[in-house]
C-alpha cells in the first residue's frame, strides 16, 4: 500500500468537505494528530475506520486504499490489486494463517464430523454388544479411514487458503 498516496487523497478529500484536520478528527473521534498522521501517510487508518471513512467520504473502500477516484471498468482490478496487496502485507505469520484456516475448516464441518464418528463409536459398541468382530474390525477400519480422508480435505482447503500461491487463478 502507498501511505503516501492514501494520505494525500485522504488531504484532498478532507478539504473538498472544507474542514480542518481538528474538524474532520472531532466528527470521526479521533485526534487531529490521528489524521494528520494518516493525511502524512505515517500511518494506515484501521480497518473500522477505512469504513467510516468512506461513507463520511462517500468513496468507496477501495477507492480510498487505491488512493485516488475510479471509474467503474477500473474497480475490479483495483480491488483485486489492494486484496493481494493486503494479503502479502499481512501482520499474521504462515502458522497463524494455517492454524485459522483448519480452526475455519473444522467449524464449517464440525457437524458433518460428529455425525460421522458418532456413527463409527454405535457400530463399534454394536459389534462388542453383539460379539461380532468383525463389524467392531470394520468400524475401526473406515474410522481410521474417514479420519484421513477428513485430514486430507482439510490440509486442502488449508493449502488453497494460507498458502501464498502465485500460481493461483483469480
Amino acid at each position: 500500500m502507498d501511505t503516501i498516496k492514501i494520505g494525500k487523497f485522504l488531504a484532498e478529500l478532507r478539504r473538498e468537505k472544507e474542514l480542518t484536520q481538528e474538524q474532520l478528527a472531532e466528527k470521526l473521534g479521533t485526534s487531529n494528530k490521528t489524521s494528520s498522521r494518516w493525511e502524512n501517510g505515517n500511518y494506515m487508518p484501521p480497518v473500522e475506520m477505512l469504513m467510516e471513512l468512506s461513507d463520511f467520504y462517500g468513496v468507496s473502500i477501495n477507492e480510498l486504499l487505491s488512493g485516488k477516484r475510479l471509474e467503474q471498468s477500473e474497480e475490479k482490478t483495483a480491488a483485486e490489486e489492494n486484496l493481494k496487496q493486503i494479503l502479502t502485507e499481512s501482520p499474521f505469520s504462515f502458522e497463524e494463517r494455517k492454524a485459522h484456516f483448519t480452526k475455519k475448516w473444522k467449524r464449517e464441518h464440525a457437524f458433518e464430523l460428529t455425525v460421522t464418528m458418532l456413527a463409527f463409536v454405535a457400530a463399534f459398541i454394536v459389534g462388542i454388544a453383539l460379539d461380532e468382530g468383525l463389524i467392531v474390525i470394520a468400524a475401526a477400519i473406515c474410522s481410521f479411514a474417514y479420519n484421513v480422508i477428513s485430514y486430507n480435505r482439510m490440509m486442502g482447503y488449508v493449502e488453497r487458503n494460507a498458502y501464498d500461491d502465485p500460481n493461483k487463478k483469480s
